[in-house]
């Protein structure tokens, strides 16, 4: 586990940031730096936005546990990579399983309207098949 430097923000991604997958780059080129996967606590709900990138969003009861990474990112390079995320996305508040909470990328309503749902799969790791091997 990497331990990054205590003015890092920690920042929870549950799709196409994460290690080895399309956005991944933006990440790393913001000095973004890998802590651990992790997971949701059993709040949220998971669609596939057109099989282009996952949207998350918490709900109060009918939700599951989504898979995601924690990464650590300069203060300085949060807002950029923010906004190369697509419309739609947005931070908040995600609770991880062991009840903490970090700032993470969540969906607006809207965007998920007529999509897919993915929850049951756990994750946009599991619904892709783009499995990360360290």
């Amino acid at each position: 586990m990497n331990t990054p430097d205590k003015n890092h923000v920690l920042l929870a991604v549950n799709g196409t940031l994460m290690r080895g997958l399309e956005l991944n780059p933006n990440m790393t080129k913001a000095g973004g730096v890998f802590v651990r996967e992790d997971s949701t606590d059993a709040h949220y709900r998971l669609w596939t936005i057109n099989d282009r990138h996952p949207g998350m969003i918490r709900v109060a009861q009918g939700g599951n546990s989504v898979g995601l990474e924690i990464w650590a990112l300069p203060p300085a390079s949060f807002a950029a990579l923010l906004s190369s995320e697509p419309a739609g996305l947005s931070i908040g508040k995600v609770r991880l399983r062991d009840g903490s909470e970090v700032l993470g990328v969540l969906a607006e309503p809207w965007l998920v309207e007529g999509q897919n749902e993915i929850t049951e799969t756990g994750g946009w790791r599991q619904y892709t098949g783009h499995h990360h091997t360290a």
